[in-house]
């Protein structure tokens, strides 16, 4: 069993005692990760999205219908790889590289963007003229989202949602 630093009683002639907190769980306590030299080391989690990676028959192509939707920057034509960087602080990054082979028979995850409530019809149709297909709506199965699912011009499935006012 670990014990938490903060929940023990220090008892040498030199120290002052320190009151252990009623707050302690001893049973879950785990101990501080510490670096090589010693060193307490925060191991909250850190994590952010760095950007979406997406394999495509036409990287600059769909880069370029990604960068409408999202409000980047275009991207300059390329042949290789291309990097669409966040169009704000609370967007995200895309990165389209060339596929490597056939394109797998099932989609293994897609997009959910949000847009504000009441909104997300004329979105729908905003991005359909930037290339997508409109492939259905979902309207009735949650009262706590609404939304449409589309494909990107070289099929991959994403949704527009809107959440409605709390």
């Amino acid at each position: 069993m670990y014990v938490a630093a903060h929940c023990l009683r220090v008892t040498t002639p030199l120290a002052r005692p320190y009151r252990s907190s009623p707050k302690c769980d001893r049973s879950s306590a785990r101990p501080p990760r510490r670096t090589p030299y010693g060193r307490d080391v925060d191991t909250t989690p850190q994590v952010t999205l760095g950007a979406v990676n997406v394999a495509s028959d036409d990287p600059a192509g769909l880069a370029a219908f990604w960068a409408g939707v999202l409000g980047s920057a275009v991207p300059p034509r390329s042949d290789g790889a291309v990097f669409l960087p966040a169009a704000g602080p609370e967007g995200f990054a895309m990165f389209f590289g060339p596929r490597g082979g056939e394109r797998p028979s099932a989609q293994g995850q897609h997009l959910d963007l949000t847009v504000p409530w009441g909104s997300r019809a004329a979105e729908v149709e905003r991005i359909v003229g930037l290339g997508a297909t409109h492939r259905w709506d979902i309207l009735d199965e949650a009262p706590w989202v609404q939304w449409s699912t589309l494909e990107d011009p070289e099929g991959n499935l994403f949704c527009v949602a809107e959440h409605p006012p709390a």
